[in-house]
């Protein structure tokens, strides 16, 4: 064990004391919410004990663990302090609305007859509604967090452990004052309208920020003790005060940004309690969970995952994200690195869709702010209709992601912040036009090439939404889940849960989870590519070997992921320059433009329709070569994910500190001058070539199991599926190899200030 290792093991700073307090305070509360559970669940439900209980352990964390003992040493640890007990344990412990619990939880005699005239003293209830006063929240928050961070105060608390223990009291005490407005714990009254909230957090956020920034951006050490202290891990003490800077910063203001967030999202939505209340509760008892990991079934995650208020305010937080990328497009810096359109979008956008699609599964679609648009144009009630029958098919999107790809290099969009913007406009137009004028999510199903990007590569993610006991469904005659009912709307996309297969055309709204009446439904984990498999009819897309146009979306996703990958290596950009030379081109853009033209349309249809009718004859089947196209094309999916992956993961990480001076910019110096050298990349591009090799083999092996499944599906001898798979096994390594080419060549740090 390796020194540092022993010593954090070894810093745990237990008091008999503390332990004691806070499990009889657990006690107490889990006692009188048992009791207050089983007369109102609906208004104690057990999300309320899991966050006061997570509030006593966070407590537990902060001042026992070996954060305090390493506090001393680094101020980012110090730091992670600061964030549990101001913005992280107390809104725990007052989602628990703790006041009723722990009364009831005390013995009856010792409530009643000692604290009972205590609490009803009338000077006593007028200084907690005194207390309870946002303006006396906010001002707390602020005198604390600035008070304590001033250096005397600070080297005071870090040179005596009483006053320590004053520090981290002040500021639990303080973030339980400021919390207590914003989450009103029942059943106290609110001193100002809900809207009021909003500018109350987005102040706090304010202050925070300055402070952060403060720390972050400072060039001298600011407190003296850490520049006196050993050193760990190589880390200067200002680089120190910069990273406790950013770790103040960034958790703590998305404490305070996402319930303004949801409270907006709130306030802006029609209410649905009477709904709520109206509608019967299921039997969840009765229904077990399918075999195996079911998120939605899981404490707490489950809760999160299905709440609507969640959902409106990551749209709420994208949608701001979208129009500050639209006004510094347009009116800011044309330099990419300078601007937020162009970084945002082309590093930290695609890095994150990427990341979400090999953990979970299509979790952008829920935030996307596209969305936004069709309820607006729901509530402008203009006669709307179906969408044209000729276009109910993957056609137009192929199209539309064959162009937008093409495009992104042709037209170098990630290196034109004005083309971004004009493209973020033109999404949200198109988003309004679509939805204002047909029924449904027909802009989502069949026009948003985002989405459609989206639904071909969930096909290869972990997690999807599906019914838990098919036996449960085929007994149900309402089919919520698809038709909704008169408090819920179902699925927009015209998928029935029964008869769904896999993720495509599934935006992750969890709309049908809201509709169930069954709770029948979950978010399910399962072998990545297994719906690939098999053929079934599925809803609303009936058989993917009999849906070209499916496969063909699917084909120019999988050659997309490597010739855009490609065209920003070297050798390539290289060529291209020299080819336009030869024909005497002013630019390269035609050179481009062909080269994608093949790239996405003429090879993948040549070499698809090659590789069908190669397995086809070797294996000696009488399958249509459409019809094999149609099932293996699909089976490229998990590898062109993983170039996806790969090369995303790459701008990310190279990328990953490149919004910073475009803030400070546009700050106009409240956060200090920019610190244009963050621009550069973060990293050297050869040590994420072990990563990048293994995301393709990773994607490999999968797109070969699934190939070969769907071979032995058409039965016969090994040799018959040696022959069907194999000819798309050749194509497969084919794109692997060439991702591993495109790797090793020196590639283009697009988006940052300097290039390799």
């Amino acid at each position: 064990m390796s020194p540092l290792a022993h010593a954090v093991l070894g810093s745990w700073a237990v008091s008999p004391w503390l332990a004691i307090f806070l499990l009889l305070a657990a006690g107490i509360y889990a006692r009188g919410w048992r009791e207050l559970h089983a007369q109102m669940p609906e208004r104690f439900p057990r999300w309320r004990l899991a966050a006061f209980l997570g509030g006593l352990a966070l407590l537990f964390v902060a001042i026992a663990s070996p954060l305090d003992a390493f506090a001393a040493f680094l101020l980012q640890v110090h730091m992670a302090q600061h964030v549990l007990l101001m913005v992280l344990v107390p809104p725990l412990l007052l989602l628990g609305s703790p006041a009723l619990p722990c009364l009831r939880g005390l013995p009856a005699v010792l409530a009643k007859s000692a604290l009972g005239p205590f609490l009803a003293w009338p000077p006593l209830r007028r200084l907690f509604e005194a207390l309870g006063h946002p303006l006396v929240g906010a001002c707390a928050l602020a005198a604390a967090t600035w008070a304590w961070h001033v250096p005397a105060a600070y080297e005071l608390a870090l040179a005596s452990p009483r006053w320590h223990a004053v520090e981290h009291a002040s500021f639990l005490a303080a973030g339980l004052l400021f919390w207590w407005p914003v989450i009103q714990p029942w059943p106290s009254q609110a001193r100002w309208p809900r809207w009021a909230m909003v500018p109350y957090l987005l102040l706090a956020d304010l202050q925070n920020t300055a402070l952060a920034a403060l720390l972050t951006f400072s060039d001298r050490v600011l407190y003296p003790a850490y520049g006196r202290m050993p050193r760990l891990a190589d880390l200067s003490a200002l680089d120190d005060q910069a990273a406790a800077g950013v770790l103040m910063w960034v958790p703590m203001s998305l404490a305070y940004l996402v319930p303004a967030a949801v409270i907006t999202a709130r306030l802006l939505s029609p209410r649905r309690e009477a709904a709520r209340a109206a509608r019967p509760l299921a039997p969840r008892a009765a229904i077990p969970p399918r075999r195996g990991l079911d998120l939605l079934a899981v404490p707490g995650v489950g809760t999160l995952l299905a709440s609507r208020g969640l959902r409106r305010a990551l749209q709420g937080v994208t949608l701001l994200i979208a129009i500050a990328v639209v006004v510094d497009g347009l009116l800011g810096p044309s330099m990419s690195p300078m601007n937020l359109a162009g970084v945002v979008p082309w590093t930290y956008w695609r890095g994150a869709v990427v990341v979400g699609l090999v953990a979970l599964g299509n979790v952008f679609c829920p935030a996307c702010p596209f969305m936004l648009p069709r309820g607006l144009a729901r509530r402008l009630r203009l006669p709307r209709r179906p969408w044209p029958r000729a276009l109910r098919s993957k056609w137009l999107a192929v199209g539309l992601v064959a162009a937008f790809l093409s495009a992104s290099e042709t037209f170098a969009l990630w290196d034109s912040p004005v083309f971004t913007a004009w493209l973020v406009l033109g999404y949200f137009a198109a988003a309004l036009a679509v939805d204002a004028v047909f029924r449904g999510a027909s802009f989502c199903k069949y026009v948003c090439p985002i989405g459609q990007f989206q639904f071909v590569q969930s096909l290869a993610s972990p997690f999807e939404v599906a019914v838990r006991r098919p036996e449960v469904c085929s007994e149900c005659a309402t089919h919520d889940c698809l038709r909704g009912n008169a408090q819920e709307r179902g699925c927009e996309l015209e998928l029935f849960l029964p008869r769904k297969s896999g993720s495509l055309d599934c935006t992750f709204c969890l709309d049908c989870v809201h509709a169930c009446p069954h709770t029948n439904i979950g978010v399910l984990a399962g072998v990545p590519g297994r719906e690939l498999v098999g053929d079934p009819a599925r809803s609303s897309l009936g058989r993917l070997s009999q849906r070209p146009d499916v496969a063909a979306l699917a084909l120019v996703v999988v050659f997309g992921a490597f010739a855009g990958a490609a065209a920003m290596t070297g050798p390539v950009t290289r060529f291209a320059a020299e080819l336009a030379g030869r024909l005497g081109l002013a630019s390269t853009r035609p050179v481009t433009a062909t080269a994608f033209l093949l790239a996405l349309g003429i090879a993948p249809l040549a070499l698809a329709g090659f590789a069908g009718g190669l397995g086809r004859r070797l294996a000696r089947v009488d399958v249509p070569v459409r019809t094999l196209v149609c099932r293996f094309a699909l089976a490229l999916v998990p590898l062109g994910l993983a170039m996806w992956t790969a090369h995303c993961l790459f701008h990310l990480l190279a990328g990953w500190r490149s919004a910073v001076p475009v803030v400070q910019r546009l700050a106009s110096g409240l956060l200090g001058p920019p610190r244009w050298a963050m621009s550069a990349s973060a990293v050297d591009a050869d040590r994420l070539l072990g990563v990048d090799l293994l995301l393709l083999d990773l994607g490999l092996l999968l797109t070969l199991w699934v190939g070969w499944r769907i071979a032995g599906s058409y039965g016969g001898r090994p040799g018959r599926s040696i022959g069907l798979a194999g000819p798309w096994a050749l194509l497969a390594v084919a794109l692997w190899l060439t991702g591993i080419w495109t790797f090793l060549q020196p590639m283009e740090m697009r988006g940052l200030m300097s290039h390799g």
